[in-house]
């Protein structure tokens, strides 16, 4: 329990503010997306996807090498390590002067990010199990998500100021400010008497125990599917908007927006998983998951054109209100049958579920050129496959 220098207040915000450099990379930098294109010589917009999908491609990669040194070396030296990678990954974006560079900046920046974000998700589990685990990751996601709502405007106003490097250096200054907090303030979760000797096997025999439980594996798929959908959202939303739309100044504010219902949903997660419990709330908000978006691709598919502003955003509030309701549980209840391999565990959950994403996110998002009926129908597969999924998981299953 985070009880000898930190109060759990304190705990879930410097959780969350680790996770939240994540989304600061990918979420500050919609905005200047076309920029950048411009700036390094992209040809097709289209291409600008990849400056937010590679970098997930880095942190699935990124958290095979941090979660199981992680359960060797403790969990902060780790999270200064990634962090090492990410300085040097970002002054190569910075540098960049073609698309070529500029992706292998970006998949670095993820290999360095996956360590906070991965090792963020194990101090927890070090720290908490069962539903009031699953409550602790709604409280940090809620925080989590208040950087997604800001993150698209503050990056405007950086890049209407200073130009798109400046988005970069701002999330420098940003990270350093979070690892001096955990520094300061975050004592080591794992402690030494707990620690694997650092070893190859450690990693093989960390995948078998990891394989072993079906609830861990099932989820950890539910969430690639999960990821993959909101992913196509993240790479395309700036293409949606600003393209499609027109709505150039406005989109900082309706992606903000749209996060709101995220986190508003995340929030009542909190107080609801106490009462209903993880796998209940997983599974009716899978069901709504996969029905809003089928709706819209029943009344939409003929369209050439995408409806009204008004009601886009309607369906895309309501289907990440459902969206609220998954995140967290998803990776609690993976999490919950391998608390004894909780670095390894947390790394192949993550490397699984953003693996699966990348390649489904990058396919949909292909196509969402014209209209944003492919990112719906993208939805809508990704709910059906999750629903099927849930109904492979054991009778029983461990949720405390």
């Amino acid at each position: 329990m985070p009880t000898k220098n930190t109060s759990k207040l304190e705990f879930i915000a410097l959780m969350a503010s680790l996770m939240s450099i994540v989304a600061l990379s990918i979420d500050a930098l919609l905005p200047a997306l076309e920029h950048i294109g411009i700036s390094i010589g992209i040809q097709d917009s289209t291409d600008n996807q990849l400056l937010v999908t590679m970098i997930f491609l880095g942190l699935g990669f990124g958290q095979l090498i941090f979660g199981p040194i992680s359960d060797s070396l403790g969990r902060k030296p780790v999270i200064y390590m990634g962090f090492s990678v990410f300085v040097v990954a970002s002054f190569i974006c910075i540098s960049a002067t073609s698309i070529e560079v500029m992706v292998v900046g970006r998949i670095l920046q993820g290999i360095g990010l996956a360590a906070p974000r991965t090792i963020s998700i194990a101090m927890v589990r070090d720290s908490f199990s069962g539903d009031y685990m699953a409550k602790i990751m709604s409280f940090i996601v809620v925080i989590f998500i208040l950087v997604p709502v800001i993150a698209p405007a503050i990056g405007k106003i950086i890049l209407d100021a200073y130009g798109w490097k400046a988005i970069f250096n701002s999330q420098l200054i940003v990270g350093v400010l979070i690892m001096f907090w955990l520094w300061r303030r975050q004592p080591e979760t794992l402690p030494v008497e707990k620690r694997k000797k650092f070893k190859m096997r450690l990693f093989i025999d960390g995948t078998k125990e990891f394989f072993k439980h079906r609830q861990a594996v099932i989820f950890t798929l539910v969430s690639g599917f999960v990821t993959g959908s909101f992913m196509v959202y993240l790479s395309a939303s700036q293409h949606i908007f600003q393209v499609q739309y027109g709505l150039t100044e406005e989109f900082p504010y309706i992606f903000a927006g749209l996060a709101i219902a995220v986190g508003f949903a995340t929030f009542l997660n909190g107080t609801f998983v106490m009462r209903f419990g993880m796998l209940k709330l997983v599974s009716v908000f899978t069901i709504v998951f996969m029905l809003i978006p089928l709706l819209y691709a029943i009344i939409y598919f003929n369209s050439a054109i995408n409806p009204s502003i008004e009601i886009f955003l309607t369906f895309c509030g309501l289907e990440f209100f459902a969206l609220g309701f998954l995140f967290g549980n998803l990776r609690a209840l993976a999490m919950q049958p391998v608390g004894h391999i909780a670095g390894v565990g947390a790394a192949i959950n993550g490397f699984v579920s953003t693996i699966m994403a990348v390649p489904i996110a990058t396919f949909i998002g292909s196509y969402v050129t014209e209209t944003a009926l492919p990112l719906f129908i993208g939805f809508f597969v990704c709910g059906l496959m999750c629903l099927i999924l849930i109904k492979l998981l054991p009778k029983k299953i461990a949720t405390t």
